[in-house]
């Protein structure tokens, strides 16, 4: 199953995901990072295939269904991803459109460097986001003709809708009196796409909230950590270990101006030459913790990248103390 993926060219993203471990008392114990092995692999293949099949069926059988659906991403985002892979020496193949074996190559001949979580990052942000459509057309991440959700980690309501195709199907029902026709399955799969997506924001607030509150207890202590974005108001990083993010706002970089440099992901002291950019090393202390907003809000102690960065730390610092 593995070499069929390697060989189609399919997206693999080793995503590290949160675990959140509460006590005996319900209060949160520790935030552990949870990585893939090779028994969440080992299932995933065997849905991926048993999804294939169910797609396939419909598909052959010509009835109305929601087919999970991948497109391909668009132009823009191919560019500006492009431009970041530039900054850090690495080029993505296959031109104006790059098929999903270009990104499967780009991620394997990245995993082992320093920064190779943060490209990850970046082009999977680069992607379109999968969606239900009666309308197949395909699996742009998986590189498969035909997909659907016939079976998943948690059951959604799309997966109902293609069992019951399918039952329709094995009950030797002719297709014209299944009980949705195309215009209902395009309705249903515009809901039920906003439907995932309301969810999964959800859950990021449900978790970004637990994170919170379990760095109430850690205002002022000091946290390794890396860059993983840039913007024109700061720095967002990622603490090192407990895979909680954080915020160092551009007015905690010191007195200098900076330029934000959207293209290269990183801001520049006009100057002290102080450069922030994506994937540096940095030291941090946390600051303020703010449940309601489910924000954290951290100050720079040091950087890992260049004298000007410390330097403006350290001025961050005395202007704090004025």
């Amino acid at each position: 199953m593995r070499r069929a993926r390697e060989r189609r060219g399919a997206i693999d993203l080793d995503t590290r995901e949160a675990r959140i471990i509460f006590g005996a008392d319900k209060k949160i114990e520790a935030i552990e990072t949870q990585t893939r092995n090779d028994a969440h692999r080992m299932i995933e293949e065997c849905m991926v295939a048993a999804n294939v099949a169910a797609a396939r069926y419909l598909e052959r059988h010509r009835i109305p269904a929601l087919y999970r659906v991948h497109d391909r991403p668009a132009p823009d985002k191919v560019a500006e991803l492009r431009e970041f892979l530039a900054e850090v020496g690495v080029k993505l193949a296959g031109g104006a459109e790059p098929e999903a074996r270009h990104f499967a190559s780009l991620i394997k001949r990245t995993a082992e460097r320093p920064d190779g979580e943060l490209i990850q990052t970046v082009l999977l942000r680069s992607l379109a986001q999968a969606a239900y459509s009666p309308r197949n057309i395909g699996h742009f991440g998986l590189a498969l003709d035909s997909y659907t959700h016939f079976t998943s980690p948690i059951r959604r309501y799309p997966d109902l809708l293609v069992h019951r195709a399918i039952k329709h199907l094995l009950r030797k029902r002719d297709v014209a009196d299944f009980a949705y026709d195309n215009d209902a399955m395009v309705s249903l799969g515009a809901s039920t796409s906003m439907a995932e997506r309301r969810a999964d924001e959800a859950t990021r607030n449900a978790v970004s909230w637990l994170k919170c509150e379990f760095m109430l207890d850690r205002i002022g202590e000091v946290f390794e950590g890396t860059i993983m974005g840039v913007t024109s108001f700061g720095l967002f990083v990622t603490l090192d270990a407990i895979h909680v993010e954080g915020l160092v706002h551009i007015s905690g970089l010191g007195s200098d101006y900076f330029h934000y440099d959207p293209a290269g992901h990183r801001l520049t002291g006009e100057r002290s030459g102080a450069v922030f950019r994506l994937a540096d090393r940095v030291r941090v202390r946390v600051q303020r913790v703010d449940l309601d907003e489910r924000k954290i809000d951290l100050e720079l102690v040091t950087s890992g990248k260049g004298r000007g960065a410390r330097h403006a730390a350290k001025r961050g610092r005395r202007s704090k103390r004025r």
